[in-house]
């Protein structure tokens, strides 16, 4: 098999990839927005709860993540579908990275923005809404670029729960052909292929959204 049709066959479980990669941003990105903004706020033992939650899906690894919830829950009469499981384990991983991105956000913001809608007559919660997280959206962005990169290249993991993603199809050509090194090299290929553009795409989403918020304050 020649270098192009083994790359071929890797794209083959790009599908799969994908699938993961556009559930687990559904997973990443709200528990990132929901528990960042409840840290920046919560005190006492709220605080210490939602801080706990966090830590919990920042420091497992994803690995034992996949193998507990695909392989043990069953055991408690729980079956999830391997791309639930991959998408969760991954996606709340990288929401508990996330949720601290929004969480400095929220605290690098002038303290004179909340005043000011409380002059307003705004209730906290429409603060929230229309003055803080729209002006922290721009600083968050790098890091929810780079983590939706990280995020494409974590689901590589989930070829250890079976499902037949790019690595999966490179592990059967590869004893297929009994040419490791062509294919994970031919592996390696696609997974830029696949992660360069999203970076380019991040990067200028990132301009935009600098411009914008400059724009925003200027006027």
């Amino acid at each position: 098999m020649s270098f192009t049709a083994t790359l071929a066959g890797i794209f083959e479980g790009l599908g799969v990839t994908a699938t993961i990669t556009f559930y687990g941003m559904m997973f990443a990105v709200p528990f990132a927005l929901v528990f960042g903004v409840l840290q920046h706020f919560t005190r006492g033992f709220v605080h210490l709860l939602v801080t706990s939650i966090i830590e919990f899906w920042r420091s497992s690894p994803v690995i034992i993540l996949l193998f507990v919830f695909y392989y043990s829950l069953p055991s408690f009469g729980i079956t999830l579908s391997g791309i639930t499981v991959g998408a969760m384990a991954l996606g709340l991983n990288i929401g508990g990275y996330g949720s601290q991105s929004v969480r400095a956000a929220l605290q690098a913001l002038d303290v004179g923005q909340v005043e000011a809608g409380k002059a307003l007559g705004l209730r906290r919660i429409e603060i929230l809404g229309l003055i803080e997280l729209p002006q922290a959206f721009a600083a968050m962005m790098p890091t929810f670029i780079n983590q939706f990169i990280q995020l494409i290249k974590g689901t590589a993991l989930v070829s250890l729960i079976t499902l037949t993603d790019m690595t999966f199809r490179a592990k059967e050509i590869s004893q297929l052909q009994y040419d490791p090194v062509g294919t994970y090299t031919a592996l390696l290929l696609a997974y830029f292929i696949v992660c360069y553009p999203a970076t380019i795409l991040g990067r200028w989403t990132e301009r935009r959204v600098s411009i914008e918020g400059r724009g925003q304050r200027d006027v």
